[in-house]
């Protein structure tokens, strides 16, 4: 009767070369609470600096009282407290635009992944595989960096005379799996900030607009006239500065969002693709 080998002598014998890369994500709350003080200094001392009114008090405060602003900018300071806050969730969204912008591509690699794809099949058709690694260092990206590691124990499987196609077939596998769990994870990292702030950022404007609003009804009625009028209409345009920076921030978060998933989604199914180019390969040249 033939000896049948354990599956833990197998996962035993076929260890994994994917090392867990450490690296950290301080941006991830050092770059909101940045983005979030200096939109407040922005709207403190830039927007709000006594030039840009006629009148109000002098310079001090976490909120001093302006009136009559000189220009649209300085309309914005009058939108009230929500507006800096309104300023530092857009400076979170470029940020992270920015950030993900760079781990992407960084993670595309260069060239085309189809293409790439391609010539390591032709480079395994041949029996090549020191090619086909050579391609994934050109490659330079997440595609490529899953490959390689699943070409490493590929190659490590030709030679092995213990184990069974099968078992050398899933301990590939077993490989771009490990090497895949390691790469998502930093294409999708971040993206949670542009997703909340999509969301988020529309109420605030909303938050702002009725602040404003109320500010305004109390103005009138505490006067009459032409006046009343007058601070009404002015109130309300300051109002809805809130509502327009929320939902272009809003917007802007909205479309880079989908803009990344779609990039990553491209990435993710080069991998997938690379995998099952790897198992199938061996199983059919190496029975």
């Amino acid at each position: 009767m033939a000896e049948t080998k354990p599956t833990a002598t197998v996962a035993a014998k076929s260890t994994s070369s994917v090392q867990p890369k450490r690296k950290s994500n301080a941006i991830s709350w050092i770059a909101p609470l940045t983005c979030f003080i200096i939109g407040y200094l922005f709207w403190r001392f830039v927007i709000g600096s006594p030039d840009n009114f006629t009148k109000g008090k002098e310079n001090g405060g976490f909120w001093p009282d302006r009136e009559n602003a000189i220009g649209g900018l300085a309309r914005m300071y009058l939108g009230g407290i929500i507006v800096p806050v309104l300023i530092g969730c857009l400076l979170t969204v470029l940020t992270f635009v920015v950030e993900r912008f760079l781990t992407i591509v960084k993670a595309t690699g260069t060239g085309n992944i189809a293409e790439f794809i391609r010539k390591v099949q032709y480079n395994l058709a041949n029996k090549n595989v020191d090619a086909a690694i050579a391609e994934c260092d050109k490659q330079k990206g997440s595609v490529g960096n899953v490959m390689k590691a699943g070409l490493r124990k590929y190659k490590e499987m030709i030679s092995n005379t213990e184990l069974d196609t099968d078992q050398k077939v899933l301990a590939i596998q077993k490989e771009v799996e490990e090497a895949t769990s390691l790469e998502l994870p930093m294409l999708e990292k971040n993206l949670v900030f542009l997703s909340t702030i999509a969301s988020v950022a529309t109420l605030l404007g909303l938050l702002g607009t009725v602040m404003g609003m109320i500010r305004s009804f109390s103005a009138l009625g505490e006067s009459g006239g032409g006046e009343a009028a007058q601070k009404l209409s002015q109130g309300i345009s300051e109002a809805l500065y809130n509502t327009a920076l929320g939902i272009g921030t809003s917007a802007l978060s909205i479309i880079m969002y989908n803009v990344f998933t779609t990039k990553i989604d491209g990435i993710t199914y080069g991998i997938d693709e690379s995998g099952f180019t790897l198992t199938q390969s061996f199983a059919s040249l190496y029975k």
